[in-house]
């Protein structure tokens, strides 16, 4: 549904994108992550055809947004950071516009809006003044606006931000809504939501891909258990770190001087606890807790920008 292929943007000596090549197949739901200034507006924006790139090209269901705009663009739906919103027009006035922008039969444009109205929730605001709208509804029009068309892929350039917790909470339900039989892009700052939302995760760092895969896959083979031993870390440490098959014994805090915490990583380990046991029955060290802790996509992230 998506291909970016080896796109690149300079800006004079800046490189804001170098080779990036990324997919996303109908009824994806993607994140893009990266610091800021990492390129993913740069990206956003000659996804959606507001720029062109150095080098390389986008398909938006096999129609570049530069040679063939209205093509690409009659399946396309974004949302910008600030949502290009006429603050002078009522709801319903601004989304019969913005369907006839996007070429919705004229005799069908009310009932399209009704519609949209209804799923975005912006039904009782029908009449309302733009301009009188909070920052969580002007959010849910400049969503409505993007659904305009029905557009088979959605690029929302953080949906959520400036939203307060239950804005937060209803606009992401919404998303997971709309990913039914839709591509969404989407770029967050905030991780979590990433977790929540996506199924594929991609990572970008100073104009480059790091990370392309599956949210799944991204966490990696790696298996860490997190144990505390009722011994000493002179006694307990040394034994953990000869039990088969763990790459690496990071110490942390115990709650006592008799008692030994650490983090244990296992490299394609199902179920490393078994060893685990065996080792601390064989040497007489009793486990006080044991659990297993999952990668989370703030490490992964992490990792990922690291040189």
């Amino acid at each position: 549904m998506i291909d970016i292929l080896d796109v690149s943007k300079r800006y004079g000596s800046v490189q804001a994108l170098s080779n990036v090549t990324l997919h996303a197949q109908k009824g994806s739901v993607l994140g893009l992550l990266g610091q800021n200034g990492a390129g993913k507006t740069t990206l956003m924006n000659i996804l959606t055809g507001y720029l062109a790139p150095t080098q390389g090209r986008v398909l938006i269901a096999g129609h570049d947004p530069l040679t063939e705009p209205a093509e690409a663009k009659r399946h396309l739906g974004y949302l910008p950071e600030h949502p290009p919103l006429y603050d002078e027009m009522t709801v319903c006035e601004y989304l019969c516009f913005a369907a006839e922008l996007k070429g919705v039969a004229a005799r069908g444009i009310r009932a399209h809006v009704e519609e949209i109205m209804e799923l975005t929730g912006l039904s009782d605001m029908r009449k309302r003044l733009v301009s009188h709208l909070s920052k969580g509804y002007r959010q849910r029009a400049g969503l409505a606006q993007a659904l305009c068309g029905d557009p088979e892929v959605l690029v929302l350039d953080e949906p959520t931000v400036g939203l307060d917790p239950k804005q937060i909470t209803e606009i992401r339900a919404l998303i997971r809504t709309l990913s039914d039989g839709r591509t969404i892009v989407f770029s967050s700052h905030i991780l979590s939501e990433v977790q929540q939302l996506c199924d594929h995760v991609v990572i970008l760092n100073k104009g480059s891909v790091r990370l392309d895969l599956p949210l799944e896959q991204a966490r990696g083979e790696d298996v860490t258990l997190m144990v505390c031993v009722a011994a000493a870390p002179k006694t307990a440490l040394p034994c953990l770190k000869r039990l088969d098959g763990v790459r690496r014994v990071s110490p942390q805090p115990s709650p006592s001087p008799d008692r030994t915490a650490a983090l244990l990583t296992f490299r394609g380990e199902k179920e490393p606890e078994r060893r685990l046991f065996a080792l601390c029955s064989a040497q007489g060290l009793p486990i006080v807790h044991l659990s297993r802790q999952e990668d989370s996509l703030e490490q992964i992230f992490l990792n990922a920008i690291s040189e």
